[in-house]
């Protein structure tokens, strides 16, 4: 029921989802008298769906706050969350409001062991692949501990995703330089620096550019600046395209170029595409639960379901809780973590 467009954005998406993964199955929670007219559009939908109605549906404008005191037990946002929780799905996909997703996932499945806030992690893709770039809007201004607690989280999810046994992990910083930065940020750098943890290989600092780079398979921050530095990527992307479209358009010769180099341009905008890499996972808690961007359209929701498919996939979950686990029987990163409590 959320985001810019409701179900006429999100049941295309499963639609098209549902041909690409034969073995995929939705459970689709809403209020009928919207729900319903979209998917009498899809009727081989029906024969991999149910359909649950529910009277409330969270507004996008609601604080998390409101949200909670309204529709726990009983929206859409909600009864698609406990859904995980019971097992009755084993991934929940949303486009609504941000805020009480991630109160209601929070409040309903709990954290991770050791894990005091959740993040949201993004696959951002580079010039060398994919990284993990997290926190992207869930906590603002994370402390030290908790920005240890990122690079727990996110490598747990970079050997999920990417098999690598040892990522590399950055904290984003204003530069490179160890005096350079929030105390909060170097203070953080400190503890991964001495905790020498084996499950990572810590790089130091990187700056924004670095990210397009891929200088780090996990790249760590606090949600303020990582969701300005997601959004301030979606738009030059957008704005790279337009540029490109103008310039194309300018004469005759322009435009047979483009002609001769539309396969180098179809591989340019496919990379360069926000919607491919549409889907943020709240990480640290005990389910998988994916925010897509409000304003998407059916194919970035599509991509969102898949990011949620391949979680369960490569059991992200048991990968990020042996990581927890690994990380809390080594003594060097207690004493770190010990030292910054103090």
């Amino acid at each position: 029921m959320g985001g810019d467009h409701g179900p006429g954005v999100v049941i295309p998406a499963l639609m098209a989802v549902a041909i690409r993964r034969p073995d995929i199955r939705f459970v689709i929670y809403g209020r009928e008298d919207a729900v319903r007219p979209e998917l009498a559009k899809f009727p081989k939908l029906a024969e991999v769906s149910e359909f649950i109605h529910c009277e409330i549906a969270v507004r996008m404008d609601d604080k998390p706050s409101q949200a909670l005191r309204h529709g726990r037990w009983k929206s859409s946002m909600w009864k698609a969350v406990e859904a995980v929780k019971n097992g009755a799905a084993q991934a929940c996909i949303s486009a609504g409001n941000t805020g009480a997703l991630m109160a209601m996932s929070k409040f309903c499945l709990r954290t991770m062991a050791t894990i005091d806030r959740p993040a949201i992690a993004a696959l951002w893709p580079t010039t060398r692949g994919e990284s993990v770039v997290l926190d992207v809007g869930a906590t603002i201004g994370a402390d030290a501990h908790q920005l240890v607690d990122f690079a727990i989280l996110g490598t747990g999810m970079a050997r999920s995703v990417f098999g690598i046994e040892q990522p590399s992990v950055g904290l984003l910083n204003v530069g490179v330089e160890e005096i350079k930065g929030q105390e909060e940020v170097k203070e953080a750098g400190r503890m991964l620096r001495e905790a020498n943890m084996a499950s990572m290989s810590y790089r130091g600092f990187v700056e924004g550019d670095d990210i397009g780079k891929g200088k780090a398979d996990v790249v760590v921050t606090e949600g303020f600046a990582g969701n300005i530095a997601l959004k301030a990527a979606e738009g030059t992307a957008h704005q790279f395209a337009d540029y490109l479209r103008y310039a194309i358009n300018q004469s005759i010769w322009s435009k047979l170029g483009y002609l001769l180099a539309r396969p180098a341009f179809r591989m340019l905008r496919d990379k360069m595409d926000p919607r491919k890499s549409n889907g943020g996972v709240f990480l640290g808690l005990n389910g998988v639960v994916v925010k897509s961007h409000g304003g998407t359209d059916p194919e970035g929701f599509a991509a969102a379901i898949e990011v949620g498919y391949e979680m369960i996939r490569d059991e992200l979950l048991g990968k990020i809780s042996a990581n927890i686990r690994r990380h809390a029987g080594e003594p060097d990163v207690a004493r770190a973590v010990s030292g910054a409590a103090s």
